[in-house]
């Protein structure tokens, strides 16, 4: 599944059939037939399935549970799991599952009331095969071509740029950061209208299989163009890059390291405690974090990661005799109000989310509950973009709770303080809201992002600088606008001259292109606040 379809494009809610299979379990109440604002406990449709899978489940290690059911199970299912967990379940319109295909059903299990400032109140609700959310949540790995495109105009004229690598050295032959493109298998990029185009557009810059090869015609920042030919495989994402193996000294004696992290994804656990060890022994005085393409993924890594910026003292962590005690939030889940006390997945009171001090073993390889570094640090200087999203908008959230100094260099964020427990049911995972966060004061009302602004509000407005994405520069590249600025800002205390929204004609750092805010194409699940089991 696409996290971005290029317009004009066409799709559906993917419906299905409901023919009945076989019942053979003797525990299964009948449904009763709709009837509006009336409902059956989830746990009877749960695993009953139109196409039960068989097998071991590799997610558990354990038989699948499917059985043999129908797609109004499926749906039937859906309406009870949503009227108990959702968020907003008051704000549902309570419509007859059998009128409706599955997918198509779950799409209008949502709210459909408007935020405060008049934009849509829910803008995360997704689903995913569950086979896609476990390869990709774990490992990393999805489709594609070794890099991410940035959507900064999707519709004719369109602009569509690559923006960072998914790997340090994986860039392919002829692709660098900002390469625009122009032409792909001789459709026109920019200017393309007709439907037929357009989902020739979608299906090159969003492959769906391995060894799927195009042809592009791109200009690199310099004006210059080449033809390029890409072959899409199956690419495992490096979430931490660019730890800077030599820190940067800046005039007045600073020590500042540079940390690109790009998602919260299971693997990223193992090399975020790497990058910090490696920063802590070169003696940094700054850290500038780059989260403007990072759209989230596990809270818990969140929660690790600063810790590890904060250290344990202003994170509220004592240790005794190699267990850790926590008086400090993270952040404070709240779900709705059938569930005010106890989380209703884990079942557990819904005790604070500490900083988090040590492993937890998301990482193959690593085991739990080692030690975790740390850089006791007093602020940190992020850089952000319309991406940074959810578990990212967390960490700047969870340390200005305890006090921790956030310069927000960059613009605003998605504004995502929701998240939710992936559920598995038949085959599909349901990303469905269940929770809102809040942090150690309170705070949580961000819907609209995080903004940099001149001055620190002690809410949604940040100390920091406004400056649009530069994609004539590599990301870690000193000379490039957003880093450029932090680094002016650590030795002046000042943004410095580059602009908000464009570096056009000469500056002090070369030739620059328009650099307007766009989308990163990643899956949905990978810009998201996302909690597990037994966290």
């Amino acid at each position: 599944m696409s996290a971005f379809c290029l317009a004009a494009c066409s799709g559906g809610g993917g419906g299905d059939s409901s023919n009945s299979g076989n019942d053979n379990d003797n525990n299964y109440n009948e449904p009763v037939g709709w009837q509006s604002g009336v409902f059956q406990p989830a746990d009877d449709f749960a695993n009953r399935c139109e196409s039960p899978r068989s097998g071991i489940d590799p997610a558990t290690d354990a038989p699948y549970k499917d059985i043999r059911g129908t797609a109004l199970d499926e749906r039937n299912w859906l309406r009870s799991w949503s009227n108990d967990f959702y968020l907003w379940y008051d704000e549902i319109a309570d419509r007859d599952p059998a009128n409706h295909g599955t997918h198509e059903y779950f799409d209008l299990l949502k709210t459909t009331e408007l935020s405060s400032t008049g934009g849509e109140k829910d803008k995360f609700h997704f689903l995913m095969p569950t086979d896609d959310w476990n390869q990709q949540s774990q490992s990393g790995v999805a489709v594609g071509y070794g890099f991410q495109w940035a959507i900064l105009q999707s519709k004719p004229p369109r602009q569509i740029l690559a923006a960072y690598s998914n790997g340090e050295d994986s860039w392919p032959t002829g692709i660098s950061r900002g390469a625009r493109v122009l032409m792909v298998d001789g459709v026109d990029v920019v200017n393309a209208e007709d439907q037929a185009s357009v989902d020739i557009l979608n299906a090159v810059f969003f492959p769906a299989e391995s060894g799927d090869n195009h042809d592009f015609l791109v200009e690199y920042p310099d004006g210059t163009t080449a033809s390029v030919s890409l072959t899409a495989s199956a690419v495992t994402s490096d979430p931490v890059q660019n730890e800077n193996e030599d820190v940067i000294t800046i005039a007045n004696g600073k020590r500042v390291g540079y940390l690109l992290f790009n998602d919260h994804i299971a693997t990223a656990e193992k090399e975020l405690k790497l990058a910090v060890e490696q920063l802590s022994a070169k003696g940094i005085d700054e850290l500038v974090l780059d989260l403007r393409y990072n759209g989230g993924g596990y809270l818990a890594i969140a929660s690790q990661l600063a810790y590890m910026i904060a250290g344990p003292e202003q994170a509220g962590v004592n240790w005794n005799a190699g267990e850790w005690t926590a008086n400090k939030t993270f952040e404070q889940l709240e779900f709705n109000n059938k569930h005010p006390d106890t989380d209703p997945f884990t079942k557990e009171p819904l005790d604070p989310i500490p900083f988090i001090p040590v492993t937890i073993g998301l990482s193959p390889s690593l085991d739990k509950n080692q030690p975790l570094p740390s850089l006791n640090l007093d602020r940190v200087f992020v850089l952000t973009g319309p991406n940074t999203c959810s578990a990212s908008e967390a960490i700047i959230n969870g340390l200005r709770g305890v006090g921790v100094g956030v310069v927000q260099i960059g613009k605003q964020t998605c504004g995502k303080p929701y998240g939710f427990y992936p559920t598995d049911n038949c085959g599909t995972t349901y990303f469905s809201i269940q929770f809102r966060g809040v942090n150690e004061k309170g705070f949580g009302d961000y819907s609209d992002g995080f903004i940099p602004a001149s001055y620190d509000d002690g809410g949604a407005v940040v100390l920091g600088c406004e400056v649009g994405d530069d994609f004539s520069r590599p990301l870690g590249d000193v000379g490039e606008a957003r880093l450029a600025t932090a680094l002016n800002y650590i030795e002046t205390d000042s943004c410095g001259a580059f602009s908000a929204n464009s570096f056009a004609g000469e500056a002090q750092y070369g030739v620059r292109l328009s650099a307007g805010e766009g989308r990163i194409a990643k899956s949905p699940w990978r810009q998201n606040r996302i909690l597990l089991m037994g966290r």
